[in-house]
Parts: C-alpha cells; structure tokens; sequence
C-alpha cells in the first residue's frame, strides 16, 4: 500500500499524472474512489463549467465523491479502494469556509477581503486540515494526493490567503515527508522529488 503526492501549479499536469497512476490499479483489477469538492458559495458558471469538464475528463470506471464539506466524506470511501483526492487546496477552501461560518461572520469568506482574522478561525481551520492530512497517511489502501504548490508569487494581501498558503505549504512538507513517493509537475513533466534530499549541504571541494 503505497501514498503518492503530486504538487505543482496550475494547469501543470499534475491531475492527469495523478489519474494516469490510478489507472494503474484498475487494469489490475483494483476500484478507484476519486475525491473532489465543490463550494458552499452561490453558483459560478465559470467554476460550474470546470466541474463539468471534470466530470466527462474522468475514466468511466472510477466512483466520484463530490464532497460538500472538509471531513465526512471519509465515511464514504471503501477500505480497499485507491483513492485520488483532488485535490488538497480546494479540500482547504472547503475547511476554511466551514470554520468562517462557524465564527459568526456576516459576510462569507469569499466576499471579506480579511485585514484580521475572527478569534478560533485559525486553530478551526488547522484542526480539520490537520484531521484530514492524518486520515490520508494513516489509511491502509493506496492513496494519491493531488494538492496545490504555493508560496512562488507575492505575499498575499489579506489575512486569510496569507493562512491559506502557510497551511498548505506545511500540510504539503507533511504529506511529502510521509509519502512514498511525490511528484513535482512542471509543464507536463513530473520530477521526482520524493528521491531528492531533504536536507542542503555544502558542496564538495
């Protein structure tokens, strides 16, 4: 039983690689579950329009949960199914509106532009993604991680991007460490990153 991480940035490959591999486990008899999720927010037909193209993108022979929020989903998977989760940045989004509405906001998260964050917002949203990252390492079936690589471009310039891309650049370093393998996708190509050291040295003389 293996977990395998893909990270990288948009439109990188990353899914495509993700599903290749679980094709994988298919032609060899296997069931794949693959996990997704949508937003508790108002329609969008751009976002809408993505999903369906997602949907007809995917093999025919994998069972697709379309979560509707960060955790329960979990109670749905088969133990001996692969599963793809797809991906770990929108499982965020997810945890991160379910712990603003918890907090008693007016206005949704997509809507505020936070200078501050709500007290408990934090330690809400850390506690799910936290569940979540453990329940993917922990679990006996092979598990395929496709999640977002952050931190390249500017600061963001509100409070809660700025928590969204330090959570996921440490749940990222976590699932790398546990995993057994992980994947860089660059421009269609994977880069083998799990094999790479995790520590720098100096050079020889």
């Amino acid at each position: 039983m293996a977990l395998v991480v893909f990270t990288g940035g948009a439109r990188s490959g990353k899914s495509t690689a993700a599903e290749k591999l679980a094709l994988v486990r298919v032609a060899d008899g296997g069931s794949v579950t693959v996990v997704v999720f949508g937003r508790a927010a108002e329609a969008d037909p751009e976002f809408d329009a993505r999903v369906v193209r997602h949907r007809a993108d995917r093999a025919a022979s994998f069972t697709t949960i379309e979560a509707s929020d960060a955790l329960s989903w979990r109670e749905s998977v088969r133990a001996g199914d692969v599963v793809l989760l797809d991906c770990l940045g929108t499982l965020l989004g997810r945890a991160m509106e379910e712990a603003w509405d918890g907090c008693g906001q007016s206005a949704t998260l997509l809507e505020a532009a936070a200078a501050s964050l709500p007290d408990g917002f934090e330690a809400a949203v850390t506690q799910r993604l936290d569940e979540a990252v453990a329940w993917l390492c922990a679990r006996d079936g092979d598990t395929i991680v496709v999640t977002n690589e952050v931190g390249d471009g500017v600061v963001p310039g509100y409070a809660t991007g700025r928590l969204f891309r330090d959570l996921l650049g440490r749940a990222n370093r976590r699932l790398v460490d546990s995993a057994d393998a992980a994947y860089l996708a660059v421009a269609g190509r994977m880069v083998d990153i799990g094999s790479l050291p995790p520590d720098a040295h100096w050079p020889q003389d």
